[in-house]
């Protein structure tokens, strides 16, 4: 019974935060992408390739994989893909906030969903694009399974951290969460070789570097502006459909100091 409410609550969530983030996304990233992509052709190829290498290069771009045509079908892919995202975020914040009730906690369910919301942008946003920032199309980076592993390793830190924070009771909670949250940069991102718009002449170097500076502005605001709907909708979904329930399960010793904020 709640497993299935947890489910609706979390496909309720999605539908409305990833309606929203594919509308944040048209609006601000969309057309640097789109302008980003129309300097793709002008970049020159590799000065190891030869003949050989450029058939070979040929026969693999016949056998690209599908991908959606700009416009409305893109678009549409981007709404599924958005609301695949917010599905699987909204349902670590409910059972973060189940988790929270079920341990006595005695904040209301909206601030208590926008407090595990700021904890999921700190770890799988904010942390992870100051040593790997958003990039355009076009732009050199270093391996992708390299920069996926530190990825990994920069969100995990993170997720330590605030339960560091929310789970110790002693004073050593701050400096493991210090520590934690060093680690990555301790480590250090891949980073490209040389220089990312290498290959460009100078006039699409200097657009694009703007480009590139205007995306990540915009992936930090697409990016507050989908954990921030995703506390909201979290916080009165969770009050509404979740938090009755568990309170019904866990039983009124483990639950009254948590509801007693509750109308």
């Amino acid at each position: 019974m709640i497993f299935q409410r947890l489910i609706w609550c979390a496909l309720a969530v999605a539908v409305l935060v990833g309606s929203v983030q594919t509308g944040v996304q048209h609006w601000q990233a969309t057309p640097i992408i789109l302008a980003a992509e129309s300097y793709e052709s002008q970049k020159a190829a590799p000065a190891a390739h030869d003949h050989d290498a450029a058939h070979a290069h040929g026969d693999a771009a016949d056998g690209a994989p599908w991908q959606p045509e700009d416009g409305a079908e893109r678009s549409f892919w981007s709404w599924i893909s958005n609301m695949l995202h917010a599905f699987s975020m909204a349902l670590l914040v409910l059972a973060a906030m189940g988790v929270c009730l079920w341990r006595g906690a005695k904040m209301r369910s909206l601030p208590l969903a926008l407090l595990g919301s700021a904890a999921g942008w700190l770890s799988f946003h904010f942390l992870p694009s100051l040593g790997l920032p958003a990039e355009i199309p076009g732009m050199d980076a270093a391996r992708l399974g390299t920069r996926q592993g530190w990825w990994v390793l920069a969100a995990a830190s993170a997720v330590l951290a605030c339960t560091s924070l929310a789970g110790l009771r002693s004073a050593l909670r701050w400096p493991a969460a210090a520590a934690w949250l060093a680690l990555p940069f301790v480590v250090g991102a891949p980073q490209a070789a040389g220089d990312p718009f290498a290959g460009f002449g100078a006039e699409a170097q200097a657009a694009l570097r703007a480009l590139d500076a205007r995306f990540i502005w915009a992936t930090t605001w697409i990016s507050l502006s989908f954990w921030a709907s995703t506390g909201v909708a979290c916080g009165l979904a969770f009050e509404r459909w979740l938090r009755p329930a568990l309170a019904s399960a866990f039983g009124p010793a483990r639950t009254a100091s948590a509801l007693e904020v509750n109308p």
